[in-house]
């Protein structure tokens, strides 16, 4: 990962992490670098990037430089990366009542999902305390008590899930708590 980043800074090479396959107006697939937003074509057939897309190429030769840099930027942002998981978490209204047991199913920078017992209305804000991936936390055994905000909830699907909810819930903040 160090070398990556030496590479990138140093030799001005981009070590390329590429969004899902996006489908242009003329109905070609291509796929963007979410690092240095460089695009490629994409075969479905191979699932593979073939050739470099040349926007440069493809603009109109009346276009100026200054122009382009005025241009409207893309408005779409990826989807964060989530870590699958699988773990016990326990939440509760916030200052509130008893806490329920649940399974995450996955942990993003942007929020949790995971199955519970009791569902909660929208925009309920909510504790909830799991253990920290180490992926994340670098470090074993790292229980967190989050602050969050219930996005969404629904009815859990499939008979393993009967009786459950699946919830899932943006961080606000979260601190880590002593083992003791």
């Amino acid at each position: 990962m160090a070398q990556k980043l030496l590479d990138v800074l140093m030799l001005g090479r981009c070590s390329h992490e590429f969004s899902w396959p996006r489908r242009s107006a003329d109905g070609h697939y291509y796929q963007v670098c979410l690092l240095c937003a460089v695009e490629y074509k994409y075969d479905w057939k191979t699932m593979r990037r073939t050739e470099r897309v040349d926007r440069a190429k493809d603009e109109p030769t009346t276009v100026t430089r200054r122009s382009r840099a005025h241009a409207k930027k893309p408005t779409w942002v990826p989807r964060a990366r989530r870590l699958t998981l699988h773990s016990p978490v326990r939440y509760r209204v916030k200052n509130l009542g008893g806490w329920y047991e649940g399974i995450m199913e996955n942990l993003s920078q942007s929020g949790v999902l995971f199955h519970g017992p009791q569902n909660l209305p929208e925009n309920t804000l909510v504790e909830m305390v799991f253990e920290m991936p180490e992926e994340i936390s670098g470090q074993k055994n790292s229980s967190v008590l989050c602050q969050g905000r219930i996005i969404r909830g629904r009815e859990a699907r499939g008979k393993e899930e009967v009786g459950t909810v699946v919830l899932a819930a943006s961080i606000l903040d979260y601190k880590f708590l002593r083992q003791h």
